[in-house]
């Protein structure tokens, strides 16, 4: 058996708990230490879940930890992952890469030049949902995909989060935060995108914080878009429209994205999760509904708050994913190339919408390997 590839955290904000929590799903992965600027926030977390609490610098000189999973704000993203590459470490970010296309393209230069993988959430698109959207897809269930439409719609993250000013600054907005899961998605089914034309706004001046937390009853001043609506050309010759936005208190569109193609339509699942219903048509007959539930990565496993429903969630693929990748030699299925061409399209969209002009991206890339049985079988510790 192999060994367990020894991870460390940096960044012990609310998601850590997450990757914490379902490392033990896969055989090849232990995360052995977190670190974070706040010292308090490491020790209570390695406390909690049996591992090392160190400094930043100490974690990234530990010979012994080969890999970082970078969980920290944004705005620090690229920073944090340089250091992790130049210290020899190969490295998985939480989404996005980084907040500009130009150094997320020097993120993967870097790891390139020092033989390292580098990875970015998210990794929902290697479940079983959307694995089996992309096994349809492929075999031309509804023909060439024409056209599509995807939605990301709710009323900000300020009745939740305990913390979100970050969120309604530049480098937030819906299209950072979100966009990299639809986008993303949507890459893995159709490809690269090619041209992008968007437009923009700001729904509310300030916003009121409701969630617990020490920002309670503060007023939050918005200062980047928060609805922002996109045409995304991809090179294969598809047009799909990307609403997002933290300004809608309610809306009917039933279905997160749908492709529309010359034989028929498909619903794919919320990419913000690793499992759900498909469905697919020929022409206009009735839908004819896939079941997922038993597929590798889409059972339900996860209760995400008291009284809510189950949902499948399986993070931490990506980084065992990567780790298998590094021990083989093969691109990541969550790669930095990946993560840096779906930043290139967000930047692409805000820089459209501001400049009200239409965008040809910057960069492609290769749409990831499926992930078969046999591959999740593999990484899994069961």
């Amino acid at each position: 058996m192999a060994r367990r590839a020894a991870v460390g955290i940096i960044g012990c904000g609310v998601i850590s708990d997450t990757y914490f929590e379902l490392a033990p799903l896969f055989k090849d992965v232990e995360i052995v230490a977190c670190a974070d600027i706040v010292a308090a926030a490491a020790k209570a977390k390695a406390e909690q879940f049996s591992a090392r609490a160190m400094t930043v610098d100490a974690l990234l000189k530990d010979d012994s930890i080969e890999t970082v999973i970078n969980l920290t704000v944004p705005k620090a993203h690229y920073d944090v992952s340089h250091s992790a590459l130049t210290a020899g470490k190969h490295v998985y970010s939480e989404k996005p890469l980084t907040l500009s296309y130009a150094q997320a393209r020097k993120l993967v230069r870097e790891a390139d030049k020092r033989g390292l993988k580098l990875g970015a959430a998210p990794d929902t698109f290697l479940g079983g949902g959307h694995q089996a959207v992309r096994k349809l897809v492929d075999k031309g269930a509804i023909g060439d995909v024409v056209g599509g439409a995807a939605q990301v719609m709710s009323h900000g993250m300020e009745h939740w989060h305990p913390s979100p000013g970050f969120f309604f600054r530049p480098g937030g907005g819906p299209v950072l935060d979100v966009g990299p899961y639809y986008i993303t998605a949507l890459v893995n089914l159709l490809g690269p995108v090619k041209t992008v034309a968007a437009m923009a706004k700001k729904g509310f001046a300030e916003r009121l914080v409701s969630a617990d937390g020490p920002m309670k009853g503060k007023r939050i001043k918005v200062t980047t878009p928060t609805t922002i609506d996109a045409i995304l050309a991809f090179r294969s010759g598809a047009q799909v429209t990307l609403s997002t936005s933290w300004d809608v208190w309610k809306h009917g569109h039933a279905n997160p994205i749908e492709l529309y193609g010359t034989k028929g339509t498909m619903t794919v699942p919320d990419p913000n999760f690793f499992g759900g219903t498909v469905a697919y048509s020929k022409r206009d007959d009735d839908y004819t509904t896939v079941d997922t539930s038993s597929a590798p990565f889409a059972a339900n496993n996860w209760q995400g708050h008291a009284g809510g429903p189950k949902r499948s969630n399986y993070r931490m693929v990506g980084v065992a994913d990567l780790v298998d990748a590094a021990r083989k030699d093969r691109e990541p299925r969550c790669s930095g190339r990946l993560a840096a061409h779906v930043v290139d399209v967000m930047e692409s969209i805000l820089g459209s919408a501001a400049d009200r002009r239409f965008v040809t991206l910057r960069s492609s890339v290769d749409r990831p390997a499926p992930l078969t049985a046999a591959d999740a079988r593999r990484l899994s510790a069961k």
